[in-house]
């Protein structure tokens, strides 16, 4: 049975309203003119196959398309047309699932053609465009979700009540591989983000570890040399799940290391990405996204030590020094993108040869164990501390080992993300 089989006018009003929403702006068409393949097609070229499966997103620069249905019956029933600046093909970035669609030209047309692959590079150089075409394909997920259910309640009306019993099972099926496949998507993604091999110094030293959950969220960490004296460090959360997840995670990453180029100060580099944030939510009434980033942000000056930090909402990051207790470094700070008054304070450290830093999400104290009770702070900061006395060059190994004899086999429900630093000795 097909997602959408327009039966009625109210239906394809809905399909319009995702199709024809949010024209694109002038700087947003600029852009993507810059990695787009332009092309003109005569009048009654088809560009879009129903059925077909294909990986091109496209923008109207001039000229107009319709965009045509098949029916169960055969028929072809027009669903609306569009014009200048207006896209078509969105789901092609992130799925390869075939077109819901035809789409054909009316009069010569000439179209902006971004490939997935293209898409996927533009995460990385212009987040506010890619996060507006990615809540496009958000919003034509959710509506064509609603269109799903709604065409299967009416359906299941006509049915005996012999298949009752079988209609809801099939619901069901439907939605958990939705789910299934979304997860597939934004897994994918969060690992072509992370980064593969961590610099490398004679002074320092930096290992990371990820164990995504079953719902993949948006964690992130990196370690980026800004100059050849300063290295950024980075720890973040995403506080959602999914597709949206991850790809608010890429915008997120983009916007830190951005800025990062354009200063060393902390403070400055995450209100920049706090306002990033804000402006790609477009922010309405005092408020901006529907969802929330924590971070753990630093610039350390590797000839003298000095770590200069700024801390919004994430863990506390723990100090290990030979010979003294293990500390969480100070600072307070609120989480970056939602609401638009912030204040942020700057805070500094120096790291001594031989000292450990470990910065780590929320899904390490909160792992669970079999009996639901939580790993915690105090078993952490022990478990650093007894990884040092063993064997201080395999530190993160025995807290992965550590936090995984405490679950004992009980399923994660987030991520366990660390990143360890270590100041060698001279």
């Amino acid at each position: 049975m097909p997602i959408t089989d327009f039966s009625g006018a109210a239906a394809a009003d809905d399909f319009l309203a995702v199709e024809e929403s949010n024209t694109l702006d002038a700087h947003m068409v600029g852009v993507l003119q810059r990695i787009a393949d332009v092309k003109t097609y005569p009048a009654d070229t088809t560009l879009v196959h129903q059925g077909e499966r294909e990986r091109t997103f496209y923008v109207v620069d001039s000229g107009s398309v319709v965009v045509l249905r098949r029916t169960e019956d055969g028929e072809d029933r027009q669903l609306g047309l569009l014009g200048p600046r207006q896209s078509f093909g969105e789901m092609a970035l992130v799925d390869d699932s075939p077109r819901l669609a035809t789409v054909r030209t009316l009069t010569e047309t000439t179209v902006l053609e971004v490939t997935a692959d293209r898409f996927k590079a533009l995460l990385h150089t212009d987040p506010d465009l890619a996060f507006h075409i990615t809540r496009r394909i958000l919003s034509n997920l959710r509506k064509l979700d609603q269109l799903a259910l709604h065409d299967l309640r009416t359906k299941n009306e006509l049915l005996q009540q012999a298949y009752q019993d079988l209609q809801a099972a099939q619901l069901v099926l439907i939605e958990k591989k939705r789910l299934e496949r979304e997860m597939e998507l934004a897994a994918e993604m969060q690992r072509s983000l992370l980064p593969a091999v961590l610099p490398s110094y004679p002074d320092y030293h930096f290992t990371s570890y990820l164990a995504p959950a079953r719902h993949v969220g948006g964690d992130l960490f990196d370690v980026r040399a800004l100059d050849e004296e300063h290295v950024a460090l980075l720890i973040a959360d995403v506080a959602d799940k999914g597709v949206h997840a991850a790809l608010l995670m890429a915008v997120t990453r983009t916007l830190f290391f951005q800025e990062a180029l354009r200063s060393l100060s902390p403070r400055d580099v995450v209100y920049a990405v706090h306002q990033g944030l804000l402006s790609i939510g477009g922010a309405t009434e005092g408020y901006g996204m529907d969802a929330f980033v924590t971070a753990f942000y630093a610039v350390l000056h590797r000839p003298s030590g000095r770590l200069r930090y700024v801390r919004a909402a994430q863990d506390r990051p723990l100090l290990l020094r030979r010979g003294e207790p293990v500390v969480a470094l100070p600072g307070d700070g609120r989480f970056l993108g939602m609401l638009p008054d912030l204040t942020l304070q700057e805070h500094e450290t120096t790291l001594r040869p031989g000292d450990f830093l470990l910065l780590y999400s929320d899904g390490v104290p909160d792992a669970r164990n079999t009996h639901d009770e939580a790993y915690g702070l105090e078993q952490l900061k022990s478990a650093l501390r007894a990884a040092l006395e063993r064997d201080e060059n395999r530190v993160m190994d025995w807290l992965v080992g550590d936090i995984n004899r405490w679950r004992a086999g009980a399923p994660a429900f987030d991520d366990v993300t660390m990143l360890l630093v270590r100041a060698l000795d001279g």
